[in-house]
């Protein structure tokens, strides 16, 4: 966190109206951030916008309160830095009206408490913001980036980044900027030998979005039992179905009985593969109050990479759920771990649970 002074703003209502309270915070001051919030981060970007709308939508389900955050720098946008108290009040102003203005255009068409939803601005970079605001609450919640396959490898996100370093689920929200979406309708254009014109269409699902699956990645470890965990109340509270991917390598099966000195054979890794995936979800209680008498799971496991078939899964999925296992370090950085692949090539919004 910036390690001079930051400035925390929260309003809410009373019945008079809005109010609107602000505290200079010193470096050692702990923010607040409650047990149960959704923290979203914000900065007018369209991605930023539809992570702050799905925040609400959540939180609408839920009852949560929503955290918007926005981290902002002088180097950015915000002018040159205030002088005299005058200044500051207006700065402070200023951030205020954007942030009522974002929550006003995202909350359009729903139900929402506004005593339930908390604006934070600080000055700081959005990662290191997300994770001192976000580190207590149920998730943090980004939108994604919309750079291209190249630019993300070598550039990376915010959203991959803080994904890999937080403590609680991420979740990361996926839009398709129109500018890639032209792009791709050029490829396909340029490749297609007629005079038509066609449209790019990326395979996937029939089904509507709001129709589609919550797909959950596993792989027996302790994370992916919390990955399902979430997945289940989440699919759960969406009354949407889910399915249970275990995509799997020989490597990941560990000691095959039978073939103790010797590659097991791949219909002999897919039984090995269908037993723990069995044993998965027998130690994952999929019974709570929450859950409806109709809910519907399924489970699969594929003889495949698991960023490979998981970024494949995301083309049918509505939300797709996984573990933060991976690589770290230069490793993570040069061979990319499966959650920051997925993070960065899903099409479809993913949430990381650690």
């Amino acid at each position: 966190m910036d390690a001079k002074k930051r400035i925390c703003l929260t309003y809410g209502n009373d019945q008079g109206g809005h109010q609107m309270s602000d505290t200079i915070l010193q470096s050692n001051d702990v923010m607040d951030s409650r047990r149960g919030d959704i923290v979203v981060g914000v900065d007018g970007s369209d991605e930023s916008f539809a992570a702050l709308r799905w925040a609400l939508g959540e939180a609408s389900l839920t009852g949560q309160q929503v955290n918007a955050v926005y981290a902002w720098t002088h180097s950015w946008d915000m002018g040159s830095q205030p002088e005299d108290e005058e200044q500051w009040a207006q700065m402070r102003h200023d951030i205020a009206r954007r942030l009522r203005e974002w929550v006003a255009q995202a909350s359009q068409g729903m139900t929402i408490d506004e005593n339930r939803v908390k604006l934070t601005s600080v000055k700081a970079t959005g990662t290191a913001a997300l994770l001192e605001i976000g580190k207590d609450a149920q998730q943090i919640v980004v939108g994604r980036r919309s750079l291209g396959r190249v630019a993300r490898w070598f550039l990376g996100s915010l959203s991959a980044s803080l994904a890999e370093e937080a403590k609680v689920p991420v979740t990361v929200v996926r839009i398709l900027d129109d500018e890639e979406a032209s792009v791709q309708d050029a490829i396909a254009n340029a490749l297609t030998p007629t005079e038509e014109t066609v449209s790019y269409t990326m395979p996937g699902s029939p089904l509507p979005r709001n129709q589609r699956p919550v797909v959950v990645g596993v792989d027996g470890s302790e994370t992916s039992k919390h990955a399902l965990r979430f997945a289940i109340d989440f699919a759960a509270l969406h009354h949407a179905p889910l399915q249970v991917m275990f995509c799997w390598q020989l490597k990941d099966l560990g000691v095959v009985k039978g073939y103790e000195n010797a590659v097991a054979p791949i219909s002999v890794g897919q039984a090995q593969a269908e037993r723990m995936l069995d044993e998965l979800l027998d130690s994952v209680q999929v019974s709570s109050a929450n859950i409806p008498d109709d809910f519907q799971i399924e489970s699969h496991a594929f003889h495949i990479p698991a960023s490979k078939g998981l970024i494949a899964a995301s083309r049918y999925a509505r939300h797709l759920v996984v573990g933060s296992r991976g690589l770290s370090g230069l490793d993570a950085h040069f061979l990319g771990s499966v959650s920051k692949q997925i993070i960065n090539f899903a099409d479809c919004t993913v949430t990381v649970v650690h």
